[in-house]
């Protein structure tokens, strides 16, 4: 299945793709896509609806993340051995790990909002994987039994404030906006192998990421079961699982970064696309 979210911030309506594409209104069947239906049952439940009979919805407008209530929004760093190189950095022989704030998550393709006099914002196109299962001490080997599906994955980043400011990188990540998911949610059934997909983002019409997940130094297994001695993964909670090469702050001959005016689109292989533009501070296009 591929769940997805309509509708203006604050009244999104829970909905589905059927196989021919069309968007079809979850409203009646329940009152939002959350962490509880994620979970097995909870998907279950979903897969077993009559499709047919959901209405459709023609113009959906805005698409909102995928689900409501984002639990734990994780990140790794240095995951594709090529990115590490551009960025000047080692291959981590454990998986670097960081937090994103929640607040920082936004729809696929609404605004994004550079920081007051950020000089430095950056683009990162990455799998994200979504936990449908409680997840604590999970093997390798059961660690997929535990992902609800996988969407898209901006990982926008301000490298100023990850790099130059002092501390954690959090800082640089964890911005307004800088958090997009979707535009779906594609259920783990439809994935024959999340080791597998391609991965690329544009800017300006410029291709400037190509790459495919096949290259991760930790694969999703190894991550789930990874981060998972560290802390108890929730449904609803997502690991965006790295970046291949070709960010802005690796560009050649010099760094390129984002200005208020460029646009986004980026995607993974059956998971769909995202398109963004970026904007200079402005608190209403964050609120509104």
């Amino acid at each position: 299945m591929k769940l997805m979210r309509y509708g203006a911030k604050g009244a999104e309506k829970p909905a589905l793709i059927d196989s021919n594409g069309a968007v079809r209104d979850l409203s009646g069947v329940l009152l939002d896509i959350t962490g509880a239906t994620l979970s097995r049952d909870g998907l279950a439940t979903l897969a077993a609806l009559d499709i047919a009979s959901l209405p459709v919805v023609a113009n959906p407008g805005r698409i909102a993340p995928p689900w409501q209530g984002v639990g734990k929004f994780l990140c790794v760093g240095l995951n594709y051995a090529d990115h590490a190189a551009e960025s000047g950095m080692a291959v981590p022989a454990e998986p670097v790990l960081f937090m994103k704030a929640t607040s920082a998550v936004i729809g696929a393709n609404d605004a994004v909002v550079m920081p007051q006099d950020s000089k430095k914002s950056d683009w990162e196109v990455e799998l994200g994987v979504v936990i449908g299962t409680t997840a604590r001490y999970v093997s390798q080997a059961d660690a997929l039994s535990h992902v609800a599906g996988y969407c898209v994955v901006n990982d926008l980043s301000e490298r100023e404030y990850q790099l130059e400011r002092g501390g954690q990188w959090d800082k640089g990540k964890g911005c307004d906006t800088f958090g997009p998911i979707g535009p779906w949610l594609v259920t783990a059934d439809e994935v024959a192998d999340p080791q597998n997909l391609g991965l690329w983002l544009e800017v300006n019409g410029k291709r400037v990421q190509d790459g495919n997940t096949r290259t991760m130094v930790f694969g999703v297994a190894s991550l789930v079961s990874y981060i998972s001695r560290f802390m108890t993964l929730y449904p609803g909670d997502i690991i965006s699982t790295g970046t291949p090469p070709g960010v802005g702050m690796g560009q050649k001959p010099s760094a390129v970064y984002l200005k208020p005016g460029d646009t986004m689109r980026l995607g993974i292989t059956g998971l769909g696309e995202q398109a963004q533009t970026v904007h200079a501070w402005n608190p209403e296009l964050i609120d509104g």
